[in-house]
């Protein structure tokens, strides 16, 4: 998460994974060019969709209720939240276990890939990090997450 300030939240390892998973979700090539053609090393949607919701429970409760601990103001929560709910409706449909090109071949998946996008955006703005970098593999999440 390069000059991600990582420290400045209480818990930035939360907002670490959410803004890890939402980076991915909310990028068409990446998707293209990772998931559906199979590089390792990123997970696919399932393991983005955990990372979003694991620790959080955001597919049980708002992310307004971690304003201040994981997200910077309701800004940030409201446009997670609405992630959170187009992404989790379109797993509901496919199924957990889908193929990745269930998810980007579903007729909502835009939407919610626009929701991600608006949710990146703000949170990568906030956290003085420039928006459209290519995501980060789950290796250097490990190693981010565990340093500072």
């Amino acid at each position: 998460m390069g000059g991600m300030p990582l420290n400045d939240m209480p818990w930035w390892r939360w907002r670490t994974h959410v803004r890890s998973a939402l980076h991915m979700l909310s990028d068409p090539v990446f998707q293209r060019d990772v998931w559906l053609a199979g590089v390792d090393g990123y997970g696919d949607v399932t393991d983005a969709v955990y990372r979003l919701v694991e620790d959080t429970w955001l597919d049980n409760w708002s992310a307004e209720k971690y304003v201040g601990t994981i997200f910077r103001d309701s800004q940030e929560a409201a446009l997670v939240d609405t992630a959170v709910l187009r992404v989790l409706r379109i797993m509901h449909q496919v199924g957990p276990d889908a193929p990745v090109s269930a998810y980007v071949d579903h007729p909502g998946w835009p939407e919610a890939v626009r929701a991600a996008r608006d949710a990146h955006v703000r949170m990568a703005a906030s956290d003085g990090e420039e928006p459209d970098t290519p995501p980060k593999s789950l290796e250097v999440l490990r190693i981010v997450t565990r340093s500072a």
